[in-house]
């Protein structure tokens, strides 16, 4: 009996059992933040991670500091071929959809990172938030949350009674509704006309970042009170691929971006911790008064800010299914009343 015949069935049969090759290929990515930044820093560490796990059949073009298109247009150039995934963060797209608030910046909603992302995970999140990203032409991968951020002001903002008439910078959307209806005085404008502004008293306080992040650029130079540990807004960034882009990886890779994404969160949550519990140290000595708002103050921001996702809840259905689905996880979670 010739023996060949049946050697290169079983190699036939052997090759069809293995996996197919994983093709090459070349992701383009543009995130807002700079390669120097701690987040930037992390994002590069993903990059590195992608790259090692799939053996080089990933390959990723990481655009820093929005270099190829303004932040705010980075979701339209994945979703046009320009790049090929978004790594912003989708409260910049609320003009396109109301509902991209609720997966950008909540406002007033979880306390911790961990609670955010186990909505995403475990509360039904990802496959809410997927319905409006696959209407856009993207697939939402993942979030990376850096914390709850603080409030910098030039004068004490302890509890709510101080907000009446308390003029800061705020950025545009859902955020202005609900300080206004808190009595505060939000103004819109640049970041970079913060320093000027509050020098000049035009405002007291900002809304920037992170209380670690608001430390590093001196903003503690004009002022000495802040919110700690933080309680309003806690921005989801997020990586977004152009869904034909991702529907072309094979499983494999795409399996491979999602955990590499899920240790980005990890991380980013775990650093901004400890980051903000020593920048919390330095200022206290520095002479910096940290606002730590109690539960009954917390419970009225929260419910102004629930107030405030009700009528954005009605700007749309995608925003009315994201709205329902987070009260009910908060509700879940014991952070607002059934």
């Amino acid at each position: 009996m010739n023996p060949r015949p049946m050697l290169a069935a079983v190699a036939l049969a052997a090759g069809a059992a293995l996996p197919a090759a994983a093709q090459d290929v070349t992701l383009r990515i543009q995130t807002h933040y700079n390669p120097e930044q701690t987040s930037g820093k992390l994002a590069a560490q993903f990059v590195e991670d992608v790259e090692t796990m799939s053996g080089g059949s990933i390959d990723i073009e990481m655009f820093y500091a929005s270099s190829v298109v303004a932040t705010v247009e980075t979701f339209d150039a994945a979703a046009n071929g320009i790049l090929d995934c978004d790594m912003t963060g989708g409260a910049y797209q609320t003009g396109k959809n109301p509902g991209f608030q609720f997966v950008g910046d909540i406002m007033g909603g979880y306390d911790t990172p961990y609670q955010q992302l186990s909505w995403l995970y475990y509360g039904g999140g990802l496959e809410q938030a997927q319905t409006l990203y696959n209407e856009f032409g993207m697939q939402l991968i993942g979030w990376w949350v850096y914390g709850q951020e603080s409030l910098v002001s030039s004068t004490p903002i302890a509890g709510p009674d101080d907000l009446k008439d308390w003029k800061f910078r705020s950025p545009p959307g859902m955020e202005t509704e609900i300080f206004a209806n808190l009595g505060a005085s939000p103004i819109v404008m640049d970041f970079t006309e913060v320093f000027t502004a509050m020098e000049t008293g035009i405002i007291e306080g900002t809304d920037y970042s992170g209380l670690s992040n608001d430390e590093s650029i001196g903003l503690f130079d004009l002022a000495n009170h802040a919110t700690y540990p933080g309680f309003h807004s806690m921005p989801s960034d997020h990586l977004a691929c152009n869904k034909a882009v991702w529907d072309g990886l094979t499983e494999q890779q795409r399996r491979i971006v999602e955990v590499a994404m899920e240790k980005l969160a990890l991380r980013s949550a775990l650093y901004f911790e400890k980051a903000n519990a020593e920048a919390a140290a330095r200022l206290t000595e520095k002479g910096v008064t940290l606002h730590d708002w109690s539960a009954e103050d917390r419970a009225t921001f929260r419910k102004a800010a629930q107030a405030a996702w009700d009528v954005w809840a009605d700007k749309s259905p995608e925003a009315k299914a994201l709205v329902d689905s987070h009260k009910a996880y908060l509700t879940q979670l014991g952070l607002i009343a059934d």
